[in-house]
């Protein structure tokens, strides 16, 4: 049972092999960091068994009020909800704050989708108050289902 970084030891058919115009960035980002291995930039759990959990990414992070907060955190409590099916959490900018804020995506379980989206909204909003911190709750969540967009300020 360890954690770290997911690196990969050969390349394999479609891989990227640069970025258009940068390929020094290249460099730096995916082959830099673990040399030897292509660093992938996400986290990942294997268990004693062998088996590979993803956790994240590893540089997806929000500063929300002056606290540095990576989205995978976020995503794992929201997706515990009995009603939603995964998550994507971004920060996006804060006029006061700079960024400092959160919007949430979540498709629902299609057994959940008569859930109402004010009412999950201030459901995760409560769970990741009391899994995380209040400071974390997301300001605003969009509930996606059968290709329909609805939007909660929560």
């Amino acid at each position: 049972n360890i954690s770290g970084a997911l690196c990969i030891s050969q390349a394999w058919p479609g891989m990227a092999r640069t970025i258009y115009n940068d390929h020094k960035r290249f460099l730096e980002t995916y082959l830099t960091p673990y040399p030897g291995f292509f660093f992938t930039g996400d986290g990942v759990y294997r268990t004693r068994k062998g088996y590979y959990q993803l956790t994240g990414r590893l540089d997806d992070i929000i500063n929300i009020s002056g606290h540095r907060l990576g989205t995978a955190e976020v995503e794992d409590v929201v997706n515990h909800h009995v009603a939603v099916a995964e998550s994507a959490v971004i920060g996006y900018p804060h006029e006061i704050k700079g960024e400092g804020k959160m919007f949430e995506f979540l498709p629902l379980k299609h057994l959940t989708w008569g859930y109402g989206t004010a009412t999950l909204a201030a459901e995760l909003q409560e769970l990741i108050s009391k899994k995380i911190a209040k400071y974390a709750a997301p300001d605003y969540v969009q509930v996606t289902h059968a290709g329909c967009f609805s939007t909660q300020t929560a």
